[in-house]
């Protein structure tokens, strides 16, 4: 049966991709600089914890030199983008433990205006080329950021991203949730309604769950908890504690951080899109004063590894997070 490991299970490596363009590069000078820094920020900091591999769009390979760390590989492969938790490939193991590539159909986070996608699609496929590894090709269209799993049979899933019309009109939500244990080894769909608010606006996904919860390695499940009531998402964090009760699971409530908005409305700021490492953790950033809290919380959570900031006030401002742009490739034990 196929299983895709829960994100603390040990890595054999970490993926990134380098941004080469559009709205996450930007169109001036400064954005370029500000956009390359918080990828690179990432990727450096996680190749003190493991090996990293950084995917360069052909062109753009003494850029990415001059911000990455000197012990990161880089491999050319056409993109888009850089958001390769939702356009890379879902890693899992076989019957026999063999490493394999989900292949998601990926269309722009649902087929949206500004998103060019035509190599992002064929960048699953190409990572598992270079891998060595087969690939399992699913019809639905979907993201890794999209759904997150233990490792033990529960995935998080929510019903604007798999079930929305721009996705996948003719779905059922029994025909997703066959799909995605399939191919990811699950058992135990749990269903959110909706995403935090500013998900929804023009840079969105509609509603990933990466930055709303998340399973922890002791069987909780921590989740966004927006105190402030002048904040939509202060409706969204109690829905999503309500969904975890009724279902019998523990929480771990990560404060939102006190920042309300930015030059664009109410933020999305999240705790919760932190990326694990073997022996640590990537911990968003946002010069907050909940951030030491957050720090302190996730230590809790993830005893034994440190847990290290990244400032990731650039990556939100482009739509996603630390998690948005990594994705782990699990060791062959």
């Amino acid at each position: 049966m196929t299983r895709m490991p829960a994100e603390w299970e040990k890595h054999e490596r970490t993926w990134l991709a380098f941004p080469t363009s559009g709205y996450t590069l930007g169109e001036t000078e400064r954005e370029h600089e500000a956009a390359r820094k918080a990828w690179a920020s990432v990727a450096n900091a996680a190749s003190e914890f493991e090996p990293v591999t950084v995917v360069v769009n052909p062109g753009d390979e003494k850029i990415a030199k001059q911000y990455l760390s000197s012990q990161i590989e880089t491999v050319d492969i056409p993109i888009n983008d850089a958001w390769i938790r939702d356009s890379g490939p879902s890693f899992t193991f076989g019957d026999k433990g063999d490493l394999q590539a989900t292949n998601w159909v990926f269309n722009g986070w649902g087929a949206q205006s500004w998103a060019s996608y035509e190599k992002d699609a064929n960048l699953a496929k190409e990572v598992a080329l270079l891998c060595g590894i087969g690939t399992n090709d699913s019809n639905l269209v979907n993201e890794g950021g999209g759904f997150y799993v233990d490792g033990k049979g529960n995935l998080l899933l929510t019903a604007t991203v798999q079930l929305g019309k721009e996705r996948n009109p003719n779905w059922t939500k029994e025909q997703v949730e066959l799909e995605m244990h399939k191919l990811l080894g699950t058992s135990n769909a749990i269903w959110l309604e909706r995403g935090l608010t500013r998900d929804y606006e023009e840079f969105g996904t509609k509603g990933h769950v990466d930055i709303v919860a998340c399973f922890t390695p002791d069987g909780r499940v921590m989740y966004h908890d927006q105190k402030n009531p002048n904040h939509p998402d202060y409706l969204v964090s109690a829905e999503v504690r309500e969904v975890f009760i009724r279902a019998g699971i523990e929480t771990l409530a990560i404060p939102a951080p006190e920042t309300l908005k930015d030059g664009e409305g109410f933020v999305d700021y999240s705790y919760i899109n932190h990326y694990v490492l073997n022996h640590g953790v990537l911990l968003c950033s946002f010069d907050d004063p909940r951030d030491k809290e957050a720090k302190a919380l996730l230590r809790e959570a993830y005893p034994g590894r440190e847990i290290f900031l990244v400032d990731a006030k650039e990556l939100f401002a482009r739509g996603g997070g630390i998690h948005c742009i990594t994705q782990q490739q699990p060791a062959i034990l």
